[in-house]
């Protein structure tokens, strides 16, 4: 029961704001140590093979905590892995572009700023209200069904091998010249930890949305994304809500004219859908929650 115990703490807590005020959070720990490595690690020749390493000393010390935490006792893993969920912030931050939306444009681009790494200054609110969206579908499965899942295989070392994995590919994995190659190890790492919680995450939403003629669909979409696993999410998120995802955006001051998603359906979204979104999350967030009771159970 460590699992559902961990997931409500999270759910009715989140992250306080007085306890990550005083103390660094475990991401912004896992942040450093990436950081620290990129640049020891990221010069000179080799940076394929010094990514590897990177990714090595990473996942071990990973393995290494999750193991010594572990002996502290069930409270303190009840704790931890609470702190590794992120159901309750990723709502949290969804409600706030839905309301900074419903004042102004410019409040509903500023909030969704926080929360995607798109240009957002020329976005109108339905391209606002789309991103939040987008990244709901996303941390749904980067956020909570992965970490689960990882739990669920490895306990408390497996979720913070996830963790940090994660953590390394939002900081290094870009193709980019300057991280095209000491990223890639933690890039494809990152794409095989997400491949089943990501379809996972999407069958679950095609479950409790009665959308099971949409797999197909679904499948497609997603194999047309610029992401081996977020379309899979994004593409049952789009049709649970009857919208079209992704489509054209802009990054670093360049547009990229990138697949839609469920392209045939309503583009204009608005906070009402995102409000929507945040239905889906807590519907999927019960299922998982009662999986994770039905298998400490049996």
């Amino acid at each position: 029961m460590i699992l559902a115990l961990a997931m409500v703490l999270d759910a009715l807590l989140g992250e306080p704001r007085w306890l990550w005020s005083r103390c660094p959070h475990p991401a912004v720990l896992m942040g450093r140590a990436v950081k620290a490595l990129d640049r020891s690690l990221n010069r000179g020749l080799d940076r394929k093979a010094k990514g590897v390493v990177a990714l090595v000393v990473l996942v071990a010390c990973a393995v290494g905590i999750g193991l010594l935490i572990s002996t502290l006792g069930d409270i303190v893993i009840v704790l931890v892995t609470a702190i590794l969920l992120a159901q309750r912030s990723l709502v949290e931050h969804l409600g706030w572009v839905a309301d900074g939306l419903r004042r102004s444009l410019e409040e509903g681009r500023a909030q969704v700023a926080m929360i995607v790494s798109r240009d957002t200054s020329e976005m109108n609110s339905a391209a606002v209200a789309r991103s939040a969206i987008e990244s709901a579908a996303e941390n749904l499965s980067d956020g909570v069904i992965a970490p689960v899942f990882w739990f669920l295989i490895g306990g408390l070392p497996g979720i913070l091998v996830y963790k940090v994995v994660n953590t390394a590919d939002s900081m290094i994995g870009y193709r980019t010249p300057e991280h095209a190659d000491f990223g890639w190890a933690s890039a494809r790492c990152d794409d095989v930890l997400n491949l089943i919680p990501a379809r996972v995450t999407a069958l679950m939403m095609t479950g409790l949305g009665g959308l099971w003629k949409e797999l197909p669909n679904i499948a497609a979409d997603a194999s047309r994304h610029r992401s081996p696993n977020a379309g899979w999410p994004e593409a049952a998120m789009a049709r649970m809500l009857n919208i079209a995802l992704a489509g054209p955006r802009v990054y670093d001051g360049e547009m990229r004219d990138l697949a839609w998603v469920n392209r045939n359906a309503r583009r204009e979204t608005d906070a009402v859908d995102i409000d929507g979104a945040v239905g889906i999350l807590w519907k999927v967030w019960g299922l998982a929650f009662a999986l994770a009771v039905l298998i400490a159970i049996f």
